[in-house]
């Protein structure tokens, strides 16, 4: 599957099949999950969460997502533009990857506060 790339200022009521809504000043993109479930995937964009690029003809985001709480558990990669799919999860492997990015949030807003208190 290929995804087609908007940006937008407001997220539309009906999102179309196959395109990648992009916002940066809400640092957030949206798309109908290509597995053809029909739900909505938010990733949030931050230096803790998903990286984009934007080649100018493309997006790519890193790293993969895995919607594990979703009853397809569909997980992928996107790369200039198209999906690649990766292997599903274990649920071990989900909450240790779920703790382990949480220490790294806990660490990144730890950091984050201590800078801004002293400048």
């Amino acid at each position: 599957m290929t995804f087609q790339h908007k940006f937008f200022e407001n997220i539309p009521e009906k999102l179309e099949k196959g395109v990648l809504y992009v916002s940066i000043p809400f640092t957030t993109t949206i798309h109908l999950c290509p597995c053809g479930c029909g739900s909505e995937i938010v990733v949030k964009i931050s230096p803790i969460d998903w990286k984009i690029t934007f080649d100018g003809e493309s997006i790519s985001i890193y790293p993969s997502i895995g919607n594990w709480g979703l009853d397809c558990r569909s997980h992928y990669w996107i790369r200039n533009n198209k999906v690649i799919w990766a292997e599903s999860w274990s649920k071990k492997r989900v909450i240790n990857s779920r703790k382990k990015h949480d220490e790294v949030k806990k660490k990144y807003r730890a950091k984050k506060k201590a800078k801004s208190s002293k400048g």
